[in-house]
């Protein structure tokens, strides 16, 4: 089993897991001929693709979605909320899967484990992938963790995990203070801080992760190694084993043993 990233931040995002001859895409906040062409750099086609899933409908994450799926046939699996207050009707022509945001989902040799999130969307979910012996958590739009998140990531063997500002610089920004609040509110986005109380909880007394990344950097507001800090702090590891999942490159692929 293996993943990558295509890009991840505020200005699109989009992820690829691959285990036997499933691969799934994660999101597609890209355009068409962009998300063609960071396919191309992890030597990968569209009709590779076994479908999209989707989280949420904000831009960053579904802006691309409806135009690639209809030109390569895919199927896109997202939740009901999702599907309304991302158009509806405008699926027209999407081979769209409604899934429950508690329920399993597979396809081919992947499963979907959905769980919901607090976040400013419609019914916003994350997702773990597993082949049944190995476990992909990614959690990148939330505001703040729960005990079913937690629960949800708890046995993972590879976390992608939201680091999207550090709070004293996003406190000092030149944002208005409506946008500060909702970024750091419940509904919002985790800091770096949020990001590593949530992993304290996950690994517990001992932790199988073989991959930490952290994902969905602000470019204003945080930095790679501020987040990197804050999550090598509870590892007790180098900074440089966390990972990051940039805007432009994304990450190569990371196997899962």
């Amino acid at each position: 089993m293996r993943f990558t990233s295509l890009g991840s931040g505020s200005e699109g995002n989009a992820l690829v897991v691959e285990a036997g001859k499933t691969r799934l895409m994660l999101d597609c906040g890209f355009g068409l001929a962009e998300v063609v062409r960071r396919l191309q750099k992890v030597a990968l086609k569209p009709e590779e693709l076994a479908g999209i899933v989707v989280t949420h409908e904000h831009e960053d994450h579904v802006g691309g979605v409806q135009r690639f799926a209809r030109k390569y046939q895919l199927p896109v699996l997202l939740t009901h909320g999702t599907w309304v207050a991302s158009g509806g009707e405008k699926w027209n022509g999407v081979n769209v899967k409604i899934i429950d945001s508690h329920l399993p989902w597979p396809v081919g040799d992947l499963q979907l484990l959905p769980f919901p999130v607090p976040h400013d969307a419609r019914e916003p979910t994350q997702f773990v992938f597993t082949d049944g012996q190995r476990a992909l958590g990614v959690l990148t739009d939330t505001g703040t963790s729960t005990p079913h998140i937690e629960a949800m990531l708890r046995e993972v063997d590879a976390l992608v995990l939201e680091c999207n500002h550090d709070l004293s610089r996003l406190m000092a920004s030149h944002y208005p203070n409506s946008l500060k609040q909702r970024i750091s509110g419940r509904l919002g986005h985790l800091d770096n801080q949020a990001a590593a109380d949530l992993l304290r909880s996950v690994i517990g007394e001992r932790s199988r992760l073989q991959h930490v990344i952290a994902a969905h950097l602000s470019k204003q507001n945080n930095s790679a190694s501020l987040a990197q800090q804050a999550l090598a702090r509870v590892l007790g590891c180098e900074e440089h084993w966390i990972g990051v999942a940039s805007q432009d490159e994304g990450f190569d692929w990371r196997e899962i043993h």
